[in-house]
């Protein structure tokens, strides 16, 4: 098997024993369940970081493909901080708003960058 599938699996795995971890702290009366989630959303979080420090360094068979997963990478990173920072230390619904807009506009801005590299080629 690839190893980066074998990586992707264990960041998958970690955080499903991470939420039952999380579950049975909570069952035990050591942490509430909004503590649960904030700890589940925030381990997603830097695995969206962990995946865009991933991108630049797979293989791309030219220049502007090499672009496009350097900004993709450094979007995905940033948006993966701004994410995960939020469950950590913002309100509930803070955190769901501006955390799904980082990640969003890192979507948005790896996109628009490879539209704009695309159309640099076209003329």
């Amino acid at each position: 098997m690839n190893a980066d599938i074998i990586k992707s699996l264990a960041w998958g795995g970690g955080i499903v024993v991470l939420a039952l971890l999380a579950t049975f702290a909570r069952g035990q009366g050591l942490i509430d369940s909004e503590m649960v989630n904030r700890i589940v959303m925030g381990a997603i979080g830097l695995m969206v970081v962990w995946f865009g420090n991933r991108m630049p360094k797979t293989f791309a068979p030219s220049a502007r493909a090499r672009d496009a997963q350097r900004v993709g990478g450094w979007s995905m990173v940033l948006s993966g901080l701004i994410y995960a920072g939020l469950w950590a230390f913002a309100p509930h619904e803070v955190a769901v708003i501006g955390g799904s807009a980082a990640v969003l506009i890192g979507i948005a801005v790896t996109v628009g960058y490879c539209l704009m590299l695309r159309g640099r080629a076209a003329a």
